[in-house]
């Protein structure tokens, strides 16, 4: 296990202040602000201590209220909305500062038979065949992205092995191409078997790209290279089916509209023999910067 992933790991360890309200540490995301996959990560760590062992978390919905201070801890607190004989479902708030930043729903259900189906996985390269992020960034960040953007980028995904199948928006700036995209990714050594840090794990990456696919319609770069603003809005995920975290997973991405100052993603995580294991969607705030 690298230092990397031992630090992340210690960042979802939050700690038990009281019955139903936890405290978590913060760190720096690329920008100067708490990245919002650790946000809803930390959440869904708190909701999920709270409910029986025999219960999976099977879906989140979130809105991010207001920018997280990566000086200051985050108190979550839990409210244990129902515990019903399948299903408990709970809803978090995250606090700083006296404020609420951050705002998750989520259920979970205990494991039954039932009917089957899913999306075929689609064609992607196997992962093995793809640079890792620290072969493929310098070439990917040389032409549009400034040297100390791109370690400090390195640095926030250290924990992940995140492996682009093609380049991302900061590489193919002023060249819009379709609103897709498709990378691969497994934490950067081996986890415990607690399924819930697997599943908080895949939250946590699950912000890193999604809204990529808005910014290649454009061929704008996003926040690396400063041609648009923005920040999530909201985030919803399913899970669908067991899988695990330090196995790879493919992140298939596309966005099917913008406007308004916002743009939507929605993606499919597969596991890597085909099982369809997540579904996600989320919503933000894409804003093309006033010149002067």
């Amino acid at each position: 296990m690298t230092s990397a992933l031992d630090d992340l790991l210690d960042l979802l360890d939050l700690e038990r202040i009281e019955r139903d309200i936890f405290r978590g540490r913060s760190r720096a995301a690329v920008i100067p602000r708490v990245f919002g996959g650790q946000v809803a990560a930390q959440a869904l760590v708190a909701a999920g201590r709270t409910v029986p062992d025999d219960r999976a978390a099977h879906s989140l919905h979130a809105y991010f209220l207001r920018t997280g201070d990566p000086g200051a801890p985050i108190v979550y607190t839990v409210d244990r909305i129902r515990d019903g004989l399948s299903f408990s479902t709970r809803r978090v708030v995250a606090v700083q500062h006296g404020r609420a930043i951050f705002h998750l729903t989520s259920s979970f259900q205990r494991y039954e038979e039932g009917l089957e189906h899913q999306t075929a996985m689609p064609p992607a390269p196997p992962p093995e065949t793809l640079p890792t992020a620290a072969e493929s960034l310098p070439a990917y960040t040389a032409d549009h992205v400034p040297r100390d953007t791109a370690l400090r980028l390195l640095d926030a995904r250290a924990a992940i092995d995140l492996r682009h199948v093609d380049p991302p928006p900061y590489a193919t700036v002023g060249r819009p191409r379709p609103p897709r995209s498709q990378v691969w990714f497994r934490a950067n050594g081996r986890l415990g078997d607690d399924p819930l840090l697997h599943v908080c794990l895949a939250t946590y990456v699950s912000d890193m790209t999604l809204l990529d696919s808005v910014l290649l319609a454009h061929g704008r770069g996003g926040w690396a290279v400063g041609d648009v603003v923005g920040a999530s809005l909201d985030h919803a995920m399913w899970f669908h089916r067991p899988f695990r975290a330090d196995a790879w997973l493919l992140y298939d991405q596309e966005s099917p509209t913008a406007s308004g100052g916002r743009g939507l993603g929605q993606a499919r995580i597969y596991t890597q023999d085909g099982q369809l294991a997540i579904s996600v969607i989320q919503e933000g705030v894409v804003r093309v910067p006033r010149q002067g």
